[in-house]
């Protein structure tokens, strides 16, 4: 069995070099300070650190990605309504035409 061991220290201090690379720990550390020195401590502290890191407060997320799936159905029955109105609007130029297919311009894609 080959393979790297990595021990849970290592893992840390992977970790922590990670965090420290990506400017979160900096960026924590403000925040954290920021709430420290607040003459009148919020009575909501998550909403403060939220709103000090610029993230949108009183959104319900899991409503949004309801609301996205939802309109992802809508979204893939109107392409299939397009479709079926295409071939239709195709059937139907074809029987007019005596269905040669001679000089029709194709005027919808789905």
């Amino acid at each position: 069995m080959s393979g790297t061991y990595q021990t849970p220290d290592s893992k840390k201090e992977e970790y922590r070099r990670y965090l420290e690379k990506s400017g979160a720990i900096d960026a924590m550390t403000k925040v954290m300070v920021g709430l420290y020195e607040e003459p009148d401590r919020p009575p909501n502290a998550i909403e403060y650190i939220k709103k000090y890191l610029g993230a949108p407060t009183n959104i319900d997320v899991d409503a949004i990605r309801t609301e996205n799936e939802e309109l992802k159905a809508r979204i893939k029955e109107l392409e299939e309504m397009v479709g079926d109105l295409t071939s239709s609007l195709k059937e139907a130029r074809n029987a007019t035409s005596g269905g040669s297919g001679v000089g029709e311009k194709e005027e919808f894609s789905a």
